[in-house]
């Protein structure tokens, strides 16, 4: 087991986002997370790396426990899962090696252990050639696959992927998400949230499929989406 929500409840204000709900996903899984636009998926993502937390119930990932951990202990839970926004999040005044560079110095990565993590996962993504190239002369889908780099840069169990294709052409979001399949296949989990369902649907055989609704998890049988 690598991640589970035990009983979870969380709103916000008068807006309910889980009500006892309960989750496990296991090493190696590579899940879409479906629902609705609006619905909480992010904020789901956001009970998971800790940076809020249940109004009841609990949530583990390895060995951290969302009733237990410490404020001090977050910065390791969170460098064991990467994160990949739909709008990138990359700093927009520095290069792309240099957002990688960044990524690793405030978690403490050892110097001599930068340049290596940045190529290897430039060359994961193709765009090492271009690791001198700030974000405004990339495109979407380049920008993207940066944002793919630096989740997986400090080589996490967990990759949360926020909508990673919702600004991106059909074609490109395909390449995003063979990239990520690829990146399952070498140990880490992926849970992609998505409210396209065509992406589920050309995916079905290498992926499970949660969906939140109700204000829980449910797993959906593939033939759903036939």
């Amino acid at each position: 087991m690598l991640l589970k929500f035990v009983d979870v409840s969380f709103s916000y204000g008068e807006q309910t986002i889980l009500s006892k709900a309960n989750l496990t996903i296991q090493k190696g899984d590579f899940v879409f997370f479906v629902g609705k636009s609006g619905i909480g998926k992010s904020t789901v993502f956001e009970l998971i790396y800790m940076n809020i937390k249940p109004s009841s119930g609990f949530i583990e990932f390895e060995n951290f426990n969302s009733q237990k951990i410490k404020k001090r202990n977050l910065p390791y839970l969170r460098r064991k899962i990467g994160i990949i926004f739909q709008d990138f999040k990359l700093l927009p005044d520095r290069t792309v090696y240099e957002n990688l560079e960044f990524s690793l110095r405030v978690t403490d990565c050892p110097s001599k252990e930068i340049k290596r993590r940045i190529i290897n996962s430039l060359s994961d993504v193709g765009l090492l050639h271009k690791s001198h190239f700030i974000p405004s002369q990339l495109s979407g889908g380049e920008q993207q696959r940066v944002s793919i780099a630096r989740a997986i840069i400090n080589e996490p169990q967990l990759i949360l992927a926020d909508e990673p294709t919702g600004n991106l052409d059909p074609e490109t979001s395909n390449e995003i998400i063979k990239i990520l399949f690829n990146i399952n296949k070498r140990g880490a989990a992926v849970l992609f949230a998505t409210h396209n369902y065509d992406i589920v649907r050309k995916n079905l055989t290498r992926a499970k499929i949660i969906k939140l609704d109700n204000y829980n998890f449910c797993e959906v049988p593939k033939i759903n989406y036939l």
